[in-house]
């Protein structure tokens, strides 16, 4: 590994919000930014350099922060292949290969904030300890429920763990395990706190009240862990806030209510639009049920309104993909969330960038250590052949992502990595979508003709 390395030419947007500065130079000493413009050219003269890179006509940027991540998942197509075909050790080596698709993207940094068994914490310590290349990780285990939790309904069992689930009862049990988590190395606590129930039809409901959440945030804040809280309502993200969750996931259909509790709260919001955009726009191509499309997309237009509200009441904002299912799969769709926070919350491309840079490393729990471009920063950088402020939509161009460097060192992007072939026993097979009636395997005319036999 270089011990230094000299970016020159390009333009710099720093992740601060400043305006980008063209022609400025980045000197990068072991894993740190260490000068900057006239600076970095003069201590490299002096010092001399190990490697340099020519940045003309580039944008040179700190590295993507996507703050929802699920690299333990295996990219399912649903709860049943999620929960019933995933084996422990199968799936670790799968994140794992999925850990190097994350930084070809262009994400230096992710949170994954519950996972399957504990392969989100170990992942994290084999990327730290260079047994596995992969993105900067924060972690968490478990997602808490209550019986009633989650998108999955009645596949979460009434007790114990199922998937990336564990069912608490009462607040002996949610305080016994939030220190179970953290004495395993958790750095967040995810909190399910709407869920899907079956006898009740529609969108997810609260399934935690305000004293349960008020437990498990006091129990994890009282050992320095920050809780993060799945939020598909506007009741829950009002409870979640007061409660103390620090960072919010969805906050879906919020009211003006809601909006003040996170305002005074000081909670973070990340509305992970990208994984409804995808359903929205692209659904009808990946088999999803047609009459979905239409209520995700209200969703996103629903939801976003009310966050452009809170995006200029000062809320901070990070943009997570919720990449790790079959609809967001693992180096394809991370940077979407900047070009639909332009496109839905009328931020300005700029204002995206922060979200995805200097605002993420509080998903790292690193700030003042990554997200921007300053002297003294760990050296998470990215170079773009483009300028993603006339077009943010380039930093989805893994073309277009030119170099990568984490902590100093370039990473390999070229090298093709090898496809995955998916393994038999990883996915569910049906026999039918539906049931083979007579009525519809037979034509009128031959059911006719059965009629009078």
């Amino acid at each position: 590994m270089a011990d230094s390395i000299l970016i020159t030419g390009g333009a710099v947007i720093d992740g601060t919000g400043a305006a980008p500065r063209a022609g400025e130079a980045v000197l990068v000493r072991g894993d740190r930014v260490v000068a900057l413009g006239a600076e970095a050219l003069a201590e490299a003269e002096s010092g001399g350099v190990d490697e340099r890179i020519d940045a003309s006509g580039r944008t040179v940027m700190p590295g993507l922060i996507d703050a929802h991540t699920h690299l333990s998942f295996g990219e399912p197509t649903g709860n049943d292949e999620l929960f019933n075909h995933r084996t422990q050790g199968y799936s670790s080596m799968l994140s794992a290969y999925h850990a190097r698709k994350v930084l070809r993207a262009g994400v230096t940094g992710v949170l994954d904030a519950d996972c399957l068994w504990s392969i989100g914490v170990e992942l994290r310590d084999a990327i730290d300890t260079g047994i596995v290349e992969g993105p900067r990780m924060r972690a968490g285990g478990q997602a808490l429920m209550t019986m009633l939790g989650g998108t999955a309904g009645r596949m979460i069992a009434d007790e114990g763990t199922t998937g990336y689930a564990t069912v608490v009862h009462n607040r002996d049990m949610m305080v016994k395990e939030v220190r179970r988590q953290i004495k395993y190395g958790v750095d967040w606590i995810k909190i399910m706190v709407t869920g899907l129930i079956p006898s009740m039809k529609g969108p997810e409901v609260q399934v935690w009240n305000l004293d349960e959440l008020r437990t498990v945030c006091d129990a994890a804040h009282e050992l320095n862990t920050k809780v993060v809280a799945h939020c598909r309502n506007s009741a829950s993200t009002r409870d979640a806030a007061r409660a103390g969750v620090d960072l919010i996931y969805h906050a879906s259909y919020m009211d003006d209510e809601a909006l003040e509790a996170v305002v005074e709260s000081g909670s973070a919001l990340c509305p992970t639009f990208t994984l409804l955009g995808n359903l929205a726009d692209y659904g009808q191509k990946i088999g999803s049920a047609p009459e979905l499309l239409d209520v995700f997309r209200a969703e996103i237009e629903i939801t976003a309104a009310q966050m452009a509200k809170a995006h200029a009441a000062g809320v901070p904002f990070l943009t997570g993909s919720e990449t790790g299912f079959a609809v967001t799969p693992v180096g394809e769709w991370h940077a979407r969330e900047l070009e639909m926070f332009v496109q839905y919350m009328g931020m300005t491309p700029m204002e995206a960038i922060v979200a995805a840079t200097a605002n993420g490393a509080f998903a790292l729990r690193m700030e003042g250590e990554v997200g921007t471009l300053e002297t003294g920063r760990l050296a998470d950088i990215i170079v773009i052949d483009g300028d993603p402020l006339q077009d943010i939509t380039i930093l989805q161009d893994r073309e277009k992502i030119v170099e990568v460097i984490k902590g100093g060192r370039r990473i390999d992007i070229t090298t093709p990595i090898p496809e995955r072939r998916m393994r038999s026993t990883d996915q569910v097979r049906f026999l039918a979508s539906c049931p083979l009636t007579r009525g519809l395997a037979l034509t009128e005319e031959q059911l006719e003709k059965l009629a009078r036999v």
